[in-house]
């Protein structure tokens, strides 16, 4: 591991002036950051334990949920608003990691994990455009069967690895950011990048941008929701494809619905093209797999992983089923 420097971030405005430097990081639970420096894939000159921030999960004014960054995985799906109001935020948290992990990691750096592409994480002569930038993609044409279908380019196959983070696209989450250039917010559809010609860079932040909280905004027929998490194993595996739905029938029709896929992209997926099929229309299994593969029309599987495509269906079609039964 490459020597770094440690300091404890006293409130929000002293870990951003400590972060302000691009060679510094953001500690939380470290359950991905200390792997990643490790493996020296992460060489930070300093690291900013920010565990000392909010850890608060508290009701907003217009219903939603407000909840701090350094809150653990475990606390927020134990919550019993989250388990009552936002059911698919609490499965899908509980379909991640260990339970160890869970109650180590944070919310914030939950947000912020790499991608646990094979060739990512071997630095011993495989080629890595998120690693180093330029050397190629070596899962391109190798070992692909976990990586994307959807959203990829030349530069990077790689798939987003959080099950929170597919819930949180669901739930139409709002991302709230404090950095050098003042605070704002974020749509948290807009946090995560697709690679393109620069995959090293996972998100929109900005160096020494820090995140403080994530919103969670009211939604009623969110009570009628659920997360699918389709893996190799059952324990401590990664998506080959997930599915965070929620969906509300209002007299036969579909009134309202919410979509979101992992283990597909780069970035956890916005079904918008499904949601639009779906909406004022009468549910049923024809249906949902119209809208299925219309969501996946522009999907472009590798060597490996073409038979992600009909998994995808497969699962979305049975969680709106699922879903569809529950609100009749």
């Amino acid at each position: 591991m490459t020597p770094f420097t440690y300091a404890r971030a006293d409130g929000i405005a002293d870990a951003i002036t400590l972060g302000a430097d691009p060679a510094t990081a953001y500690l939380g639970g470290g359950t991905n950051l200390v792997d990643l420096m490790r493996e020296t894939i992460a060489q930070p000159d300093r690291v900013v334990d920010v565990t000392g921030l909010s850890g608060e999960i508290a009701e907003t004014e217009d219903g939603g949920l407000s909840i701090g960054a350094a809150v653990r995985n475990t606390a927020l799906a134990e919550h019993p608003a989250v388990r009552e109001r936002y059911p698919v935020l609490a499965r899908a948290i509980l379909a991640g990691a260990s339970p160890q992990i869970r109650n180590m990691a944070t919310v914030g750096g939950n947000l912020l994990q790499r991608t646990r592409c094979t060739y990512f994480y071997d630095t011993d002569g495989s080629h890595c455009n998120k690693r180093q930038p330029g050397s190629g993609c070596d899962a391109a044409g190798g070992l692909n069967r976990i990586h994307a279908i959807l959203g990829a380019s030349p530069a990077c196959v790689a798939t987003h690895p959080s099950d929170m983070c597919v819930a949180l696209t669901a739930l139409d989450a709002i991302v709230h950011i404090d950095g050098v250039a003042g605070a704002r917010t974020l749509p948290f559809a807009e946090l995560h990048r697709l690679p393109g010609d620069h995959p090293d860079r996972d998100t929109v932040l900005a160096p020494g941008d820090l995140i403080t909280a994530i919103t969670v905004p009211p939604m009623p027929f969110a009570t009628n929701s659920t997360y699918r998490k389709v893996r190799d194993r059952a324990s401590y595996a990664f998506a080959l494809v997930s599915v965070a739905a929620a969906l509300r029938i209002d007299d036969g029709r579909v009134g309202d619905v919410r979509i979101a896929l992992g283990g597909v992209a780069h970035k956890p997926w916005r079904a918008l093209k499904a949601e639009a099929i779906l909406r004022g229309a009468v549910p049923s299994e024809a249906l949902f797999r119209e809208a299925a593969l219309a969501e996946l029309a522009d999907a472009h599987p590798l060597r490996d992983n073409g038979f992600k495509i009909e998994l995808v269906k497969r699962t979305l079609v049975a969680v709106l089923g699922d879903l569809a039964g529950a609100s009749a």
